[in-house]
């Protein structure tokens, strides 16, 4: 099942195209997007025997953020072992760095993103987990029971205000309006073949730039989410930026920042693309 949000109402994605899932439910599930997910399981059995025949075609640019409005956003660092090495820092043992990204920063997968001064936004592209039924406590072997499903993200950065001063502003330089897309939808876990070995990459104006798989995490989604549930409860709708593979801007020689122009397209096989063009803040 594809789940998302367009033109601000929940929706259901097939190969043909856009179902309304409020006229197709005759009212049963609202059109709100984020809401969904306090009744993921009844909508999840729902949509399994659903009459989705009534698809039409949609402008992509229409998609917004399948979770608009999250009560929680996890962000995940240092996941993979060739990102921790490009960061030039040790590969965490007991459990990845934690931040989060502030929600003003969602957005959906086809955006312009306006550049902050100071020329160094990098490019972080993630697998997003979107967190369908309350997690406190959960073990590892449990996790995937708790998930909705997955969706793309870009952990944008500005690594001039991340790093610089007496201690990193990790949440403060990667939510610039614009710094986190998520799209183009959200995906069942039933749909992959092994939800815990995805391909994931970006480009810039088609130039491969990062290229990785979901296997190679660290911490996969199941030990995040058994982490992450220990110290809080995860939410309904709260989603987990998982970690970005290796080939960001600033671990390059020289290093590579995004500028006015240039397009970013970032993918996760089975799932969909993102696509951000970026313009100066002027």
């Amino acid at each position: 099942m594809r789940v998302g949000n367009l033109s601000g109402r929940l929706t259901l994605f097939t190969e043909e195209g856009a179902v309304d899932a409020e006229k197709a439910s005759g009212g049963r599930f609202g059109a709100d997007p984020q809401a969904v997910y306090e009744v993921w399981d009844d909508f999840a059995v729902w949509a399994a025997d659903a009459d989705l025949t009534g698809a039409v075609p949609f402008d992509p640019a229409d998609l917004g953020a399948p979770t608009p409005a999250p009560a929680q956003v996890f962000a995940i660092g240092l996941n993979y072992a060739e990102h921790a090495a490009e960061s030039k820092v040790d590969v965490p043992d007991r459990f990845p760095p934690v931040f989060t990204k502030f929600r003003t920063a969602l957005s959906g997968p086809v955006t312009t993103v306006a550049l902050p001064a100071g020329g160094t936004t990098d490019w972080e592209v993630e697998l997003v987990v979107v967190v369908g039924r309350r997690a406190e406590r959960v073990s590892a072997e449990d996790a995937w029971s708790h998930v909705a499903g997955l969706t793309v993200g870009q952990d944008l950065s500005e690594r001039t205000g991340q790093l610089s001063g007496p201690a990193p502003q990790f949440s403060f330089a990667k939510s610039h309006p614009g710094f986190a897309p998520l799209g183009p939808w959200v995906v069942t876990p039933d749909e992959f073949t092994d939800p815990d070995d995805l391909e994931l990459g970006c480009s810039v104006d088609g130039e491969t730039v990062q290229h990785g798989r979901t296997s190679d995490l660290l911490f996969g989604v199941p030990a995040l989410i058994e982490g992450l549930s220990r110290v809080t409860p995860l939410l309904p709708g709260d989603i987990v930026f998982t970690g970005t593979p290796s080939g960001v801007g600033m671990g390059r020689d020289p290093q590579r920042f995004l500028r006015p122009g240039e397009v970013l397209t970032s993918h996760v096989t089975g799932i969909g693309e993102l696509r951000q063009t970026f313009v100066s803040a002027g």
